[in-house]
């Protein structure tokens, strides 16, 4: 059961929700879509559910025009970001819920019920009321409750963004065993958060403004980002995309020396790009490209420090606790081996992951 989705689009008030989106979902792989807060995540969720229309395009399911299949003939499950129990109702009584209303058999429910609660961890407490629960086990509920619908579409809108972070990483580590052997199903998972979208997802999809700006295996989309946009937000914190030039072999940033330029970039022609550094490759050296402070927080075992270098600004993600001061002039050392190279609209020439060139024939 593959869906194909080609050309969506859909306009609201003069804003484009999705915009012209085309994305192939295969049964049995988790496909992971990420994107910025309004990227149009969860809009291609409802309209893959049926509860939203499209203005064009065309979406089938092996084929057939799902658009014109109602909602409820669909056969999806959708587990939402604000999870949603019914508080009268105990939790085993919350997964058998739809099944109920199905129509299953007794046997067929109960059957279901006790394998969905067991495959989420909650078999001792199908007694208790959502009230009793903690707020992963209410979000674990509501996935108990998608997983016994056996469906073979499922979409998952964010389910653990608003839980605390261990949680967050305890439930994901989980999340994917859950799903390894969903067989035919399309499993969907929205996001925000670049490491839950690598760890989780078979296949990773970037949204940008309602369109999908690039899909491929997490390595690739991580290695070898399309643009500029999308090597943004596939890295936490958003990786460092500054001006620079390549002139024989010499590399200049921001106006400043920075080195010879290294192997993977070597035969590029002299010009104006845009280069890119993830924040763990940028650190503070004696020497290098000097910047001023703006701004420095410590999380947990890390430091992540914010300095400007002329107008170009900076962040850098150093392992341990660094007593960097506001206003303070530093040295940054940029690792040239870790460079990516885009041309100056943002397309990718180069990435440390490949000796070819990529974009534009540079």
């Amino acid at each position: 059961m593959t869906l194909h989705a080609t050309g969506l689009s859909l306009a609201a008030d003069g804003v484009d929700h999705l915009k012209e989106v085309t994305a192939t979902f295969r049964p049995g792989r988790l496909h992971t879509v990420i994107g910025r807060t309004l990227a149009g995540k969860t809009t291609l969720l409802r309209v893959l559910a049926g509860l939203q229309r499209v203005d064009s395009g065309s979406l089938t399911r092996d084929g057939a025009d799902f658009l014109r299949t109602p909602v409820w003939r669909r056969d999806t499950a959708m587990v939402y970001q604000q999870f949603i129990n019914y508080p009268h109702l105990d939790v085993r009584d919350n997964v058998a819920f739809p099944l109920r209303r199905a129509g299953l058999a007794r046997e067929e429910i109960e059957r279901r019920v006790e394998q969905s609660l067991a495959r989420v961890g909650l078999a001792e407490f199908k007694e208790r009321r959502p009230s009793q629960l903690s707020g992963g086990q209410q979000q674990r509920v509501a996935i108990a409750r998608a997983l016994a619908r056996e469906a073979s579409i499922l979409l998952f809108d964010e389910p653990f963004a608003n839980l605390d972070y261990k949680l967050r990483e305890q439930l994901r580590e989980e999340f994917k065993t859950l799903f390894s052997d969903q067989g035919d199903a399309v499993v969907i998972y929205t996001t925000t958060d670049p490491a839950e979208a690598m760890m989780l997802g078979d296949v990773v999809l970037v949204m940008h403004e309602g369109r999908i700006v690039q899909a491929g295996a997490p390595h690739e989309v991580f290695d070898r980002p399309a643009t500029t946009t999308v090597a943004r937000i596939v890295n936490d914190p958003p990786m460092n995309v500054f001006p620079g030039r390549i002139d024989g072999d010499l590399i200049t940033v921001a106006g400043l020396p920075a080195g010879g330029v290294p192997g993977h970039l070597a035969g590029l022609a002299d010009g104006a790009y845009q280069f890119g550094l993830r924040a763990t490759d940028v650190g503070l050296a004696q020497s290098g490209v000097e910047g001023e402070v703006t701004f420095v927080e410590i999380s947990g075992s890390e430091t992540f420090v914010h300095a400007v270098a002329g107008q170009t600004p900076f962040v850098m993600q150093i392992e341990g606790i660094h007593d960097v001061a506001l206003g303070e002039q530093v040295f940054m050392r940029l690792r040239p081996e870790r460079l990516f190279a885009f041309d100056e609209e943002g397309a990718l020439v180069r990435s440390p992951a490949c000796e070819t060139v990529l974009a534009g024939g540079r």
